[in-house]
């Protein structure tokens, strides 16, 4: 696999208009790019951070695999063989690309990050292990705990700031987007579901991302630290599950660190069934 073969460009449409068929073709497997290219197209190219978006498409007269980027985040990729991947650490080399850190599918990140370093001389850590898990059969956790689940909206915008900071710092991956822009693009589509207590104060909160090419992705789930144990995490998750599955999405999707066995158990448990392993990598210091 030639290195020319990666096609780069910062252009969303002309993106989409090659490659929108085939990340549609496995909406599960290609959950990130598709909520990430469906982002940039809503609110612009800037939706994530200041740099400018780059998409890459593995072209041989057919797309084979795609590449997002949008900086100062990390790259994420679909499915590579080895070959693939060291054409595109290549390409990216070539192009003096900037590569912060990389996530895929496990055995793609790991023959991109053995590519990257042997090409760029950097050197890289495996930061997280992850699993993809897809809703089977719905199942309402038990004991379900007393309150009730609502949308949030702009009177609840400094909590989800001050939740999304601090479950950026307890997943201990290092900042994400921007918590107050976060905060304002799902509380204008109605992206975060809270769960409440009788009195009416939240105690845990389920992102999902906007439906595209049938699927939707649950995230961020958080429950303050001194409020878990106690079910909320598992409630509202079932609750932002069911809504999604009333709707009609086809494919209802989350992410889990393999680290975290309560949570791969909990998820297991209202009905979520694994999917594949990915895996995060970081370059540099």
């Amino acid at each position: 696999m030639s290195p020319e073969n990666w096609y780069l460009t910062d252009d969303l449409d002309e993106f989409l208009a090659r490659a929108g068929d085939f990340l549609s073709s496995r909406p599960a497997l290609h959950t990130v790019p598709l909520s990430v290219t469906e982002a940039l197209r809503r609110r612009g190219p800037h939706a994530f951070g200041a740099g400018d978006p780059v998409f890459g498409i593995l072209d041989d007269g057919t797309v084979r695999a795609v590449l997002v980027h949008t900086p100062p985040f990390h790259l994420h990729v679909t499915a590579l063989t080895p070959g693939e991947a060291d054409a595109l650490a290549a390409r990216l080399a070539e192009q003096a690309h900037p590569v912060p850190g990389l996530s895929g599918p496990r055995e793609t990140a790991e023959a991109f990050a053995a590519a990257w370093q042997r090409r760029s001389g950097t050197a890289g850590t495996l930061t997280l292990r992850q699993r993809l898990y897809r809703l089977d059969e719905l199942t309402a956790p038990e004991p379900r705990p007393e309150g009730r689940a609502r949308i949030a909206g702009p009177a609840d915008r400094e909590l989800l700031i001050r939740w999304k900071l601090a479950f950026d710092g307890d997943t201990g991956h290092g900042p994400g987007q921007d918590p107050a822009e976060w905060a304002d693009a799902r509380i204008a589509y109605g992206g975060i579901t809270l769960w409440e207590t009788p009195d009416g104060t939240p105690v845990s909160l389920a992102g999902v991302t906007p439906e595209t090419a049938g699927q939707v992705r649950v995230a961020p789930v958080y429950t303050p630290a001194e409020l878990r144990g106690r079910g909320y995490a598992g409630a509202v998750t079932a609750e932002v599950s069911r809504a999604a599955r009333e709707a009609g999405t086809a494919e209802i999707l989350l992410f889990t660190d393999l680290a975290n066995p309560t949570s791969n158990g909990l998820y297991q448990r209202i009905g979520y069934r694994p999917v594949a392993d990915f895996a995060v990598w970081r370059f540099g210091d």
